[in-house]
């Protein structure tokens, strides 16, 4: 009972593990907060849809699964652009594209949605 309190913590951590981890492999800081940026639109898109292989998942799922297998993928990306190209736009064992169902049940690629949100983010920082 005593360590839940701490799972927060314990939580927070392993979070900040991946990014600490893939700037380990050769991506700028930048780069990492970006991507992350684009993994947490995806978590705030609580009235859409994430379509993979035909499935359908909510957006707390679907962006846990990008943080994933972008940690599996890490030696693979560079940049968020890569990140979007190479981990977030189709599955590795199907090929089918990723697709967002929103709640007026418009789909696009997912990659569409994040390239848009990438722009928004390059805009803002500058």
């Amino acid at each position: 009972m005593r360590i839940l309190p701490c799972l927060p913590i314990i939580f927070c951590a392993a979070a900040l593990a991946l990014p600490l981890s893939a700037t380990a492999e050769g991506v700028s800081v930048k780069e990492v907060q970006r991507i992350e940026e684009l993994i947490a639109a995806v978590a705030h898109q609580t009235d859409a849809a994430f379509i993979r292989n035909n499935q359908t998942y909510d957006s707390t799922i679907a962006a846990e699964f990008l943080r994933r297998k972008w940690q599996a993928q890490a030696a693979r990306v560079g940049s968020a652009e890569d990140f979007i190209e190479k981990v977030a736009s189709f599955s590795s064992t199907s090929g089918r594209p990723y697709l967002i169902r929103f709640g007026d049940g418009r789909e696009i690629p997912c990659s569409v949605f994040l390239r848009a949100e990438l722009a928004r983010l390059q805009r803002t920082t500058k």
